[in-house]
């Protein structure tokens, strides 16, 4: 199959295929392409490429296959054991709430950090296995943080990115964790570490110089910016000299969607909806994991003192989305919990026979199901108490090309950044989260000329800054590191579709 000549590689904690079961019970894995897949698949069908990572299903995993394109998807298992220190351990009960500033408290285990290697050093083998003679290595994310220096020890002739989804927390809160040198050490074997936010890649230099011996220095002024002309997107010019000596680039690429890819509502569909809904005057709707960073509880609360002030138009409903998440973590089993009974209080208060004002769905949409809610949805509610980004925000606003709709977004996610045009909010303050959709609802009535307004330059920004044009920031970035470090010309090809 020529599983060692790939030269561009993509190393994340999922492999992006899903699992369905035969007649016979036998497990078939299909790819279930996202937005990520889709930026990166000309450089994958193009240089022969290869993703490494889990295929979701502990203790099983599909042979090494090739998609239709090409592109050699190389499976990672994880035991369970892996699964329960690893993933549900280190990943997601110390670096997840530690890197949200503390939502809850992170644990500190010391048998979670050893799993947390050995499964790094597992991928960082695959990697190692497929990657051809100085090939391109692309490691996502925050599962994966001490890939970068494993790999550089194993093949110093690759040329190693890191981009992390989530944020980066302030060095005085990263200096919590007990393994922190070996983390920021893990990250430095990179030749590019990226960020959503300026501020995310501002706090990694300021820690990497604080905890690893690593000399922090910029091309210019301290934490000037500029633009990179091709791709018009902000970084920035900074770098940090790693302990051996390298020079690592630090830069703030936001992530974006796949515009294209935004399923079109079928209008049959949508009207069905309101129909089902009791032909509402405000559709407010709510599209999260069940996590407890997103604010779910909070935002019911405001919606409930709304409804209790009659500051709300008669018939309002407000549809939340609540995905299945880390089921098996106490702190996500609680916030179902607290969600789920604000839910029956609210519909108990304020719902009549058959018109609940709280419509509660716990399970996973299809798009094309979700695109359909967010063309009926009046109002959309974003209010994460942190986020790197969060790209249900601008789907959102895709998915309303004409300008119609509301989008209320926490000041604390990262697509506020790129989106003052929104209802912004404060989500830690319910009088804050109850204004901005009181205004919201208002502006919606009364001046919609503002609304419509709002809405077309938010999508000017998602149409023109989406998921290819990222990708080919990022990359572009990472090859003249490459040429930089080696003294030749950029070669390494970046995705080649236009922003749309």
């Amino acid at each position: 199959m020529g599983e060692s000549n790939n030269n561009f590689v993509v190393v994340a904690n999922r492999l992006p295929v899903d699992m369905q079961r035969a007649e016979d019970g036998s497990p078939r894995w299909v790819p279930s392409p996202g937005g990520l897949v889709a930026a990166l698949s000309p450089v994958l069908e193009s240089q022969q490429g290869c993703w490494v990572g889990w295929p979701g299903v502990i203790d099983e995993a599909p042979e090494p296959f090739r998609t239709d394109e090409g592109v050699l998807l190389y499976p990672v298992t994880l035991s369970a054991e892996d699964y329960r220190d690893f993933y549900e351990g280190f990943s997601n009960a110390t670096l997840w709430p530690l890197y949200h500033d503390l939502i809850v408290t992170p644990e500190f285990h010391r048998e979670w950090w050893a799993a947390y290697r050995e499964v790094n050093l597992k991928f960082a083998e695959a990697v190692a296995h497929v990657a051809a003679e100085g090939a391109t290595v692309w490691v996502q994310d925050y599962q994966l943080q001490l890939v970068p220096g494993i790999l550089r020890q194993m093949r110093p002739d690759l040329t190693i990115g890191f981009f992390l989804h989530i944020p980066f927390p302030s060095p005085d809160l990263f200096r919590q964790l007990p393994w922190r040198e070996e983390v920021v050490r893990g990250l430095l074997g990179a030749d590019v570490i990226g960020f959503h936010l300026e501020d995310n890649a501002r706090n990694f230099l300021t820690l990497a110089a604080q905890v690893s011996g690593a000399a922090g220095s910029h091309t210019g002024q301290p934490d000037t910016l500029h633009i990179r002309g091709e791709v018009a997107t902000r970084a920035i010019n900074a770098h940090v000299t790693a302990p051996d000596g390298r020079q690592v680039g630090v830069g703030a690429f936001p992530i974006s969607i796949d515009v294209a890819s935004v399923p079109q509502p079928e209008p049959e569909k949508v009207a069905a909806l309101r129909r089902d809904l009791g032909e509402p005057d405000l559709i407010i709707l709510g599209v999260d994991r069940l996590d407890y960073t997103k604010g779910i509880l909070q935002r019911l609360r405001a919606y409930e003192e709304l409804l209790a002030a009659g500051a709300l138009p008669p018939k309002t409903v407000f549809l939340q989305i609540a995905t299945p998440s880390r089921e098996r973590i106490e702190h996500y089993r609680r916030t179902r919990s607290k969600v789920e009974e604000a839910v029956g209080r609210i519909n108990g208060q304020h719902g009549t026979p058959g018109r609940p004002v709280v419509e509660y769905l716990h399970r996973s949409v299809p798009k094309s199901t979700l695109a359909t809610y967010y063309a009926a949805a009046d109002i959309m509610l974003v209010t994460p108490f942190k986020d790197g980004m969060n790209l249900v925000a601008k789907e959102y606003v895709a998915a309303h090309p004409d300008g119609s709709g509301a989008l209320v977004l926490s000041e604390f996610a990262g697509a506020a950044e790129e989106l003052p045009q929104a209802y912004l909010c404060n989500p830690f303050d319910l009088e804050a989260i109850k204004r901005s959709i009181h205004r919201a609802a208002s502006d919606l009535r009364t001046t919609p000329q503002e609304t419509r307004a709002r809405m077309e330059a938010m999508h000017q920004q998602v149409h023109t800054h989406d998921v290819n044009l990222w990708a080919r920031a990022f990359l572009s970035s990472l090859d003249e590191a490459a040429a930089q470090e080696h003294g030749t010309q950029a070669t390494t090809p970046t995705p080649t579709a236009e922003p749309r």
